[in-house]
């Protein structure tokens, strides 16, 4: 196996996370006390981040999804808060991975059979709506039609194509997130998540401590799972219609 792992220099990384703010965690009145061992220190009442922590913590998550991804697996993103919406559906459309960025609908991993069914219901809508029978549909029964496929859009557009389960999640906020943490959990799906200091880190398989609030510094952090995703993807040589440097626009 090929190391997948992060290849720059370990101060260099650092010096980026730390632009990026991954190192802001949240005040000391918000914190969880198993995130004890990721906190470097206290200041004006804000938990500061251990950046050494957050670089070995993605050297471990981006090995270990490169190793899904060079093995046929297929990995799901997962944040739904605005911070994450947008960078969440960039890096999974720039891995060619699946994603969920408006509502996490409960049973999406422990009840696939009827999400698959939803899917099945906003295909036939849409296509539907591209049909010679659409005018002839009374405009109220077709605008309410329309708004169901709008709905249908937002929350299933992501994993439209995933007719079975993922082999890895990737969440931006454990608490915003729980429900998909559970259903994961539940599932034994492996997990990667970002883990701010009022998080509980102990039910994620690969924690990495970074402040989960601010869209930078969430951009920074799915940047660079994102690289390890892409050159497993090369690696396995199934790259398709993925441009050579998958970057998520800033």
């Amino acid at each position: 196996m090929n190391d997948l792992s992060l290849s720059r220099p370990k101060m260099e990384l650092m010096t980026e996370l730390l632009e990026a703010g991954v190192h802001y965690g949240h005040q000391t009145k918000r914190w969880h006390p198993k995130m004890r061992d990721y906190i470097l220190e206290e200041r004006n009442s804000i938990y500061i981040i251990n950046l050494e922590k957050t670089v070995e913590q993605l050297a471990q998550a981006s090995l270990f999804l490169g190793q899904v991804v060079q093995g046929g697996g297929r990995v799901l993103f997962v944040g739904t808060k605005k911070q994450a919406q947008e960078a969440v559906k960039e890096a999974a459309i720039a891995t060619g991975q699946f994603f969920v960025n408006q509502r996490w609908l409960g049973g999406t991993l422990t009840n696939l059979i009827t999400i698959r069914k939803s899917v099945a219901r906003m295909q036939k809508l849409e296509a539907l709506e591209g049909s010679a029978g659409w005018s002839r549909i009374n405009k109220q029964e077709a605008s309410a039609l329309h708004r169901e496929s709008i709905k249908l859009h937002s929350n299933l557009d992501g994993i439209a194509e995933m007719e079975t389960l993922p082999d890895a999640i990737v969440v931006i906020d454990t608490l915003c997130e729980k429900i998909a943490i559970s259903e994961a959990n539940r599932l034994r799906i492996p997990i990667v998540a970002v883990v701010d200091t009022n998080s509980n880190p102990s039910c994620i398989d690969y924690p990495i401590a970074g402040n989960d609030d601010a869209i930078r510094s969430v951009r920074m952090i799915l940047q660079m799972l994102v690289d390890a995703i892409y050159q497993a993807s090369q690696l396995r040589g199934k790259v398709s219609g993925v441009e050579p440097d998958s970057t998520i626009a800033g």
